[in-house]
């Protein structure tokens, strides 16, 4: 919270994430406060990255977004189109624009769309603070990610919203930037920054001068897997069988198997909402008819009309952190009759993640070369983001710097702490910055 010399904010720090978006405060003290929502859960502190779209009479296409996408995804309220991870999108060329209800929404229209909502909060209705600063990825998601594109959709986003001035900061910056703050030596920092889509690495040596802290950056690297990657192999191998991944159908005198797209939607979250139309469903509806295992399918129709991905994920997103408190975990998932079971273990689990564990370890290593530095020349490692609590991605860090030099970040307001700092640092306005 704000100190008592602390009046007006002067600093905003946006992190929007592929899962998550957190916004935070700075003050002319170096007091940092970060942004609470209600929800049906209580205040939250992190506003889900996901929109639920409806059509409404005369009104037309309505929408709401963060928890109140959640409570109606959790609780369906007619014909909706739950929308999410929208992130990803922003450096793929092939995505430019979607129809919901008839309407026309490019990829600026939809970030901007959840933004305008992100924003409308008590805490900036009284104005606009003096300086922002937006969190980006160092690597954006997606195959051949242009990077040039998706920065040009994130700041027209941003100011379709009404934030018409932001400077945008590697989201690993913000993470150093708060984890730095207090530091009165010279140190060289790796940070690690696990988000939903992308895992960001920078290297960074952090020194005062004149009591203001300063930020060399050193190096930079990313990799486009993260904690939905992870998340996607759990249901690839636990979750998707009992949906009918595997299973034939009969397509006169062959036994075919069932299309790949129906499963591979699960890759990401936002892909699910895609299944539901009315070509799909019915494209899946024949698809039973004919095959072998047609209660399978049934239960993946289910899944597709009733809305339950959030759901879903969030029973696999505890398995997840079950996993990385015990070697094994129970796994069940039971709604609208569907009902998947399953004993998992933690080495079964980083088996399934290991060509993802090999991608994000050579982007960390290819920061620290690129730096031109050893492992050991490394004072402090801080890691931030849910996927940092993994135990084999954890051990990936200690291999190479230590125990003694690692350190565990907030997993979600570490980054937009740091960006708000920034936003006040780089603005002159905080005191003995």
């Amino acid at each position: 919270m704000p100190g008592k010399d602390a009046a007006a904010p002067i600093g905003l720090g946006v992190d929007f994430g592929t899962t998550n978006s957190v916004v935070a405060l700075a003050y002319a003290d170096g007091s940092v406060e970060s942004l609470a929502w209600p929800s049906a859960f209580g205040q939250t502190d992190t506003f889900r990255t996901a929109l639920m779209f409806w059509r409404e009479g005369r009104a037309g296409v309505r929408h709401v977004a963060g928890p109140a996408a959640i409570a109606r995804a959790i609780n369906p309220e007619g014909d909706q189109r739950f929308i999410q991870s929208i992130k990803t999108h922003l450096a793929s060329p092939l995505f430019t624009e979607t129809r919901l209800y008839g309407e026309r929404f490019t990829i600026e229209r939809l970030v901007a769309t959840f933004l305008a909502r992100l924003f409308d909060h008590d805490a900036l209705r009284a104005g606009t603070p003096l300086a922002v600063a937006a969190g980006r990825p160092v690597v954006f998601a997606g195959e051949r990610p242009d990077e040039a594109l998706a920065v040009e959709r994130l700041a027209t986003a941003f100011a379709e919203a009404g934030m018409k001035s932001v400077e945008f900061a590697y989201e690993p910056l913000g993470a150093a930037y708060w984890h730095a703050r207090k530091s009165a030596r010279e140190e060289i920092v790796l940070v690690a920054d696990f988000g939903g889509g992308t895992s960001d690495f920078s290297l960074l040596r952090f020194s005062r001068n004149a009591g203001r802290l300063e930020a060399q950056a050193l190096a930079h690297d990313g990799v486009g897997v993260a904690g939905d990657s992870f998340d996607y192999r759990l249901i690839d191998h636990v979750v998707s069988p009992r949906l009918g991944k595997g299973t034939l159908y009969k397509s006169f005198d062959k036994r075919l198997p069932i299309p790949a797209y129906f499963h591979a939607a699960f890759a990401q979250w936002h892909q699910l909402s895609w299944l539901k139309s009315a070509q799909t469903l019915a494209e899946l509806k024949k698809l039973t008819a004919s095959a072998e295992a047609p209660r399978l399918l049934e239960d993946l129709t289910i899944l597709i009309e009733q809305d339950l991905g959030f759901e879903l994920y969030r029973a696999i997103g505890g398995l997840k952190a079950s996993l990385s408190a015990a070697p094994e975990a129970h796994f069940t998932f039971a709604r609208e009759g569907i009902e998947i079971e399953a004993e998992v273990t933690r080495k079964d689990f980083e088996a399934w993640i290991a060509d993802d564990l090999d991608r994000i370890a050579q982007a960390m290593d290819r920061a620290v070369e690129k730096a031109g530095l050893n492992f050991a020349d490394v004072d402090a490692v801080f890691l931030t983001g849910g996927t940092s609590f993994v135990p084999a991605v954890r051990a990936m860090f200690s291999e190479r710097f230590g125990e003694s030099r690692l350190h565990v970040g907030d997993a979600f307001q570490s980054v937009a702490s740091g960006l708000a700092l920034i936003a006040a640092d780089r603005a002159g306005l905080r005191a003995g910055a």
